[in-house]
């Protein structure tokens, strides 16, 4: 099924429902219907390779198995014998179940699931159609389990009011070649802070997946992943993003990464690999900015994420993470001071400088991806690599989007390297020594893209560009907007 068609038909039936007003309302009807879908695919397997009987915690009458499926014979519930079964059964049954700290997290997941959802159709057989058309997903089918992420990217895009929360969706192709570049191994734990719908969590499962021979190499790699995801409607497709893969206890936490006081972190809250986008743009209250050393503490989030980042490594640790421009640019206080730590205490040994289109339409800002490792070496020496568009391509989009194979000639650099000039003698590939960047007061905005020069663009793209830059300007208003409402409520 494509996806993108999935979508459009789960808005259209929405669109004539009463109950439903706006974007983000659709976006939580669509998850918790696919949250009990996906969760019963996953109980199947439980049921198959448990050596007990297994027990569900979802009442059997209350199972999607038992209420949600159409087989056209006149039994599945619909119009107000559906509504009843949903608002005076399911989501009282689920909102209140009985779990303890005992409670797997296969099973706890789903009270947390159903603790802050609702629903909001009033028409039950509008309902009865939305089902139906999420049933016709086949979670089996290799190509729609990893297409699951595409979903919430979809979701974004066709639904652009409803990202005024800043969430940007890492392009598959990113989180593929950060994790392929990190040579993660069966028994490493892996984790994400800010972890979305779980993009780059599926991508290191993906790096594992040929390493598990034995039941016991499963059991590794369900106890290897974590992930904190602060926003709701991103944790919960996050959490079905997991059990979708075979992560039968899904270690994902709702809350904030930044809450807790950095240089309190253990041995066993450290992890091997970290993979990461961090969200940018944002800042964090007085209260939050406390839990960082005085010299590294700031508002902006990207650069407290980079702290977070580098006090939660473990020893011979490898992290691999996205970061904008003003990063890498900025000498400033906290920046600068960020950025010595990393090159005093880590070993920062490449910087992938990205197109700015890698994240159209939901921002036009230029991001980089830093590999550093934690080996005990103070960095020597940094590579910088200047990612082209690819030939054919003026900026990506939609209908363009960005693919691993655009990452090949990267990788062809990575394992041979060497400095790299352009035809206007502007270098796009370079290693710097640390005394050089020390010099430049740890500016790194090195090999960077040359003056663009102004385009004629086609009619069409013209217009999709128009397009993009709308939606993004409109994404950026609603996250100030977000911000005053929430300070007007402090």
């Amino acid at each position: 099924m494509a996806i993108s068609n999935l979508v459009k038909r789960l808005q259209n039936i929405m669109r004539k429902d009463a109950g439903v007003n706006g974007d983000a309302q659709r976006i939580e009807q669509i998850v918790w219907i696919l949250f009990l879908k996906v969760y019963d695919s996953a109980e199947e397997r439980w049921e198959d390779t448990s050596n007990e009987k297994y027990v569900s915690i979802i009442p059997e009458n209350l199972r999607w198995r038992n209420w949600a499926i159409d087989n056209n014979d006149g039994k599945a519930p619909t119009g107000e014998e559906l509504l009843n079964l949903i608002n005076n059964e399911l989501f009282p049954t689920l909102k209140n179940l009985s779990v303890s700290q005992d409670t797997p997290l296969r099973k706890s997941i789903v009270k947390a699931v159903f603790e802050d959802n609702n629903n909001y159709m009033k028409d039950g057989i509008l309902l009865r159609q939305v089902v139906n058309v999420i049933n016709e997903i086949d979670f089996e089918d290799y190509e729609e389990k990893h297409a699951f992420g595409e979903i919430y990217e979809t979701i974004l895009k066709e639904l652009q009011s409803a990202g005024n929360a800043g969430e940007f969706y890492t392009p598959r192709a990113v989180t593929d070649f950060m994790a392929k570049q990190l040579n993660i191994k069966l028994g490493q734990t892996i984790a994400d802070f800010a972890c979305g719908t779980g993009g780059f969590l599926t991508s290191a499962l993906k790096c594992l997946e040929p390493q598990i021979t034995t039941p016991q190499d499963r059991e590794i790699v369900n106890k290897s992943i974590f992930g904190i995801e602060k926003k709701g409607f991103p944790y919960l497709l996050c959490s079905t993003n997991m059990l979708l893969h075979n992560i039968d206890d899904p270690n994902i936490i709702h809350g904030n990464s930044l809450e807790k006081k950095v240089s309190s972190y253990k041995e066993n809250e450290k992890f091997d690999i970290i993979l990461m986008n961090p969200p940018y743009g944002g800042s964090e209250q007085n209260f939050i900015q406390q839990n960082f050393p005085a010299d590294l503490r700031g508002s902006e989030t990207a650069d407290l994420f980079m702290t977070l980042i580098m006090y939660r490594l473990k020893f011979n640790g490898k992290a691999a993470v996205i970061i904008p421009d003003g990063f890498l640019f900025g000498t400033d206080g906290v920046k600068r001071n960020i950025k010595e730590k990393l090159f005093k205490e880590f070993n920062l040994h490449t910087v992938i400088r990205m197109p700015s289109s890698v994240f159209a339409p939901y921002t036009s800002i230029a991001t980089n991806i830093l590999f550093f490792d934690n080996d005990g070496t103070t960095t020597k020496q940094t590579w910088f690599y200047r990612m082209d568009m690819p030939e054919g391509y003026k900026h990506f989009s939609k209908t363009k989007p960005m693919l691993i194979t655009h990452f090949d000639k990267v990788i062809e650099w990575w394992n041979n390297r060497r400095e790299i000039y352009d035809e206007e003698n502007n270098p796009k590939s370079k290693k710097f020594s640390v005394e050089e960047i020390k010099t430049q007061n740890y500016n790194i905005d090195l090999c960077g893209f040359p003056h663009k020069v102004e385009e004629i663009l086609e009619p069409n793209e013209t217009i999709q560009l128009f397009k993009d830059k709308i939606t993004s300007l409109s994404l950026q208003a609603n996250n100030v907007l977000d911000k005053i409402y929430n300070l007007i409520n402090e």
